[in-house]
């Protein structure tokens, strides 16, 4: 997935009220941009950090500007959470997810299980129905794993429960974890952060979902799902 126009330096004044951002461009002007991320942004905070910013080139928007990329250590992260589900159908129509291959048709939030949508759903002759939920990672604190969630998600359980209703009902279910750095080389669910989670990815698991995981090369041109990656 590369970018439209190339993305704009900028230095993390603070991080607020979930959706908000402070940043200082390269020439001292400070603005505020939309920061695309229900999440904690755990260890991704931190004042003074290289970030990378879209300009959205719409004067109606209320924030221009978009947060994308954050520089921890060297290494790139996508922190808006919006671009995953573009990253995982980019990869899956390239047949760079091998499991997922084979499959005629895509379509988009779906609606399923009790008042969900499913990001993906996959159908192909002869093959059961394909219900695909991906999941961003940007949490790291370890080095070299990836791991979700970063803050409590009743909503992420929630998901789990509905995949494996559809498991149940002779449909085939998967639960990906597109890791949204390009640090990491495994993966382990975050159970201490949410206990809740960590028991309903497991027991769906442990009921026919299947869990893949892909982790990505980022720079500023481009965002691109590439690797499968192991699982604890």
């Amino acid at each position: 997935m590369r970018f439209p126009d190339p993305l704009i330096p900028a230095v993390l004044i603070k991080r607020y009220k979930r959706f908000l951002a402070d940043v200082r461009l390269q020439d001292g002007e400070e603005i505020t941009v939309h920061c695309a991320n229900p999440g904690s942004m755990l260890g991704l905070n931190t004042p003074g950090t290289q970030v990378f910013i879209s300009d959205s080139k719409n004067p109606k928007r209320k924030l221009r500007h978009s947060l994308e990329l954050i520089d921890v250590g060297g290494a790139l992260v996508g922190v808006h959470t919006g671009r995953a589900n573009a990253l995982v159908e980019e990869a899956i129509r390239a047949e760079v997810i091998a499991p997922l291959c084979g499959y005629e048709n895509l379509r988009r939030e779906v609606k399923y299980g009790e008042n969900s949508r499913v990001d993906f759903l996959l159908e192909g002759p002869g093959k059961p129905p394909c219900f695909v939920e991906v999941k961003s990672v940007t949490l790291s604190r370890a080095a070299g794993l990836a791991e979700f969630p970063d803050s409590v998600s009743k909503r992420a359980a929630k998901h789990m429960d509905d995949l494996m209703r559809e498991v149940h009902n002779g449909a085939r279910a998967v639960v990906l974890f597109a890791v949204q750095r390009d640090d990491c080389t495994g993966f382990a669910p975050a159970s201490d952060i949410d206990p809740a989670y960590g028991e309903a990815l497991k027991r769906a698991c442990d009921a026919g979902v299947e869990m893949l995981v892909y982790g990505s090369r980022i720079s500023p041109q481009e965002i691109c799902l590439c690797t499968p990656l192991p699982a604890k």
